[in-house]
């Protein structure tokens, strides 16, 4: 079920964001209930509300509209999807002085909570408006329909230079054998990362361009749906599992305390 604002949502209303397309949004891993890293979501909601519709955004209330969700699928695991909208905006003059944005909540069974080691594909790419989870997602699916098209799992954005970004949909760590080194660029800064920025003493942010990946000892890719997951492969260029670094790094996340919806 799809709920807008607390009550089932229309098809009308919905019909509107499929055809207009303006948005944003966050996912979330709702496990017994608590969110890891929830008060980031809400402060990346209002954030991006701000930024896209010049609309405040009232965080008590987005978070009473998820609990009533994930009361609603019982003791299961769920991913939570918050979508901001405005079902009133017009094709032709998206501007208003004064938007009316909704809060679409929807939820899915969680998947593992660890999947295991995949393949990516470099591409040239960078998405709009990078720093914001919106939902204008055609550009970085046709990356990863590509991608796998190709054999590969997922794509691998960087730029024209070669330096390197994020995924679709996810955030690159690389493990140089003593730090984990975030990539420096145009990136949808995601909560997983943030959280093991704040935990693993060994972060560094800096410029990783593609030439120096076979110097790299692993690669993971972050997002609050996979949690850590390992890359196997760059292209042609095999990466070892560091399970050592790999157990790590999951232990520091889940180690962070999960907060009560």
């Amino acid at each position: 079920m799809a709920y807008i604002d607390g009550v089932p949502a229309s098809p009308d209303q919905l019909r509107a964001l499929a055809l207009l397309n303006y948005g944003h949004f966050t996912s979330m891993r709702a496990d017994a209930q608590r969110v890891r890293g929830l008060s980031h979501h809400l402060d990346r909601l209002a954030s991006h509300c701000l930024q896209l519709f010049a609309a405040d955004l009232d965080r008590e209330w987005v978070r009473s509209l998820v609990r009533d969700a994930v009361a609603s699928q019982g003791s299961e695991s769920a991913v939570v999807r918050v979508t901001i909208f405005d079902p009133t905006m017009d094709l032709g003059r998206p501007w208003v002085e004064r938007a009316s944005p909704v809060v679409l909540v929807t939820t899915r069974p969680a998947g593992p909570a660890y999947p295991g080691p995949f393949r990516v594909r470099s591409v040239t790419y960078q998405r709009d408006l990078p720093e914001v989870k919106h939902i204008g997602l055609m550009g970085p699916l046709w990356q990863r329909r590509h991608a796998q098209r190709n054999g590969f799992d997922d794509a691998l954005f960087s730029d024209r230079e070669s330096f390197i970004s994020e995924g679709p949909t996810w955030n690159v760590a690389f493990h140089d054998g003593g730090r984990l080194i975030w990539p420096q660029a145009p990136v949808l800064e995601g909560v997983t990362m943030r959280l093991l920025q704040q935990v693993h003493d060994q972060s560094v942010i800096r410029p990783v361009n593609l030439r120096d990946i076979p110097m790299m000892r692993a690669a993971f890719a972050t997002n609050t749906t996979i949690g850590v997951r390992p890359i196997a492969a760059i292209d042609s260029v095999e990466l070892p599992i560091d399970t050592e670094m790999l157990q790590f790094l999951r232990k520091e996340y889940e180690e962070i305390p999960p907060e009560r919806i």
